[in-house]
């Protein structure tokens, strides 16, 4: 128990003799109000000496919504394809968890016949005897999944990874390309995506700003099998994103 808690403890019982002054004088107070005077004044003291909201409250752990992604300064490979689907196992037959895109860095735990791990364990998320992290395939929580007591690691195809990184295809990009340089996919839809962009800043539906910010256009995992992207103008919020069909061109909410 650290200093400031023994304060405080001896404080609170002060504070409770001092109540029941009130209630009923009893020596040392000699009226009500000597009583409530001196449990005004512990009652104080608590609020003065006690922890500060700050400090006392938990410290929540930070999700990684992104566990394969290498740390600066770690050795690391690259994905040198346009996507790299992450899988519960090293096997084709395993569930999807989701993609790698063009360029991104990963950490390589372990190699086994062809594949490489690049996250830790961590909770599958089974609900009714499946994986609720599972997008494509396979999603049963059992060993053949490579779901184990409830957790699994993620796996590439080390076919799909390079010791060095690729070029960067926005590197030449300037105007309203470079405020979408940051897009997912911007090697093959860039003119729809600085298309749209030019469009929206136009119509002032979004500012230049909107798109530096965000980097581009962003890949929708509502909407993994069509070439869907979205983006925010004027906040990060569900109501201010703005979907793009890459294909169409057509801008929609």
């Amino acid at each position: 128990m650290g200093g400031n808690s023994v304060v405080v403890l001896v404080l609170a019982l002060a504070s409770i003799v001092s109540l029941a002054g009130v209630i009923y004088p009893f020596k040392p107070f000699k009226s009500r109000w000597v009583a409530l005077a001196s449990f005004v004044g512990c009652f104080v003291l608590i609020g003065v000496t006690g922890p500060s909201p700050e400090t006392a409250k938990t410290a929540m752990p930070e999700v990684n919504e992104r566990p394969w992604a290498a740390p600066e300064g770690d050795e690391r490979l690259w994905v040198a394809s346009e996507r790299l689907n992450r899988r519960t196992c090293p096997s084709e037959s395993c569930g999807v968890v989701g993609r790698l895109f063009f360029r991104e860095g990963v950490t390589v735990h372990e190699e086994h016949d062809g594949w490489a791990r690049v996250t830790q364990p961590y909770d599958a998320s089974c609900v009714g005897g499946r994986s609720e992290y599972v997008d494509t395939g396979n999603a049963a929580c059992d060993d053949a999944n490579g779901i184990a007591d409830g957790q699994f690691a993620e796996w590439v195809s080390m076919e799909y990874l390079s010791e060095t990184r690729p070029p960067d295809p926005a590197a030449d990009a300037s105007g309203i390309e470079e405020l979408v340089a940051g897009s997912d996919d911007f090697a093959r839809y860039r003119t729809a995506f600085a298309e749209a962009a030019q469009l929206l800043i136009a119509q002032r539906r979004c500012t230049e700003r909107d798109f530096r910010d965000i980097g581009g256009w962003v890949k929708s995992s509502n909407h993994r099998n069509q070439p869907i992207y979205f983006t925010y103008c004027g906040g990060a919020t569900v109501a201010n994103r703005l979907y793009l069909n890459a294909n169409t061109g057509e801008i929609f909410r």
